[in-house]
């Protein structure tokens, strides 16, 4: 019998995925789960796909890839890479929280 391990399931990695995100301060997000996969909205220009093994999403119009067995990881890398200072000197998430509000 196989051990079950969170991050097969596309859901369930897609879960912890959402919870890192959280902690990240993206607490607006939604999932949608169906046909072997999964996905997050994050963002308005931010959606992740879970699928294959992979977290998967675009920046500047090129897929990026992480792997699923480390969701945190890759809230990290989202995080670092969208949540940068907007031209009134607010972070994006911050902009996002406000409009949200």
């Amino acid at each position: 019998m196989r051990s079950y391990l969170p991050w097969h399931d596309p859901r369930e990695a897609t879960r912890l995925l959402r919870y890192a995100l959280h902690r990240q301060g993206f607490t607006h997000t939604y999932q949608s789960n169906g046909n072997g996969m999964s996905v997050l909205s994050v963002l308005t220009e931010l959606t992740v796909w879970c699928k294959d093994g992979s977290f998967i999403w675009n920046e500047d119009g090129s897929p990026v890839s992480h792997t699923i067995d480390d969701p945190v990881g890759a809230a990290h890398r989202i995080a670092e890479r969208y949540r940068h200072p907007t031209a009134d000197g607010h972070t994006l998430t911050d902009s996002v929280r406000e409009h949200s509000a």
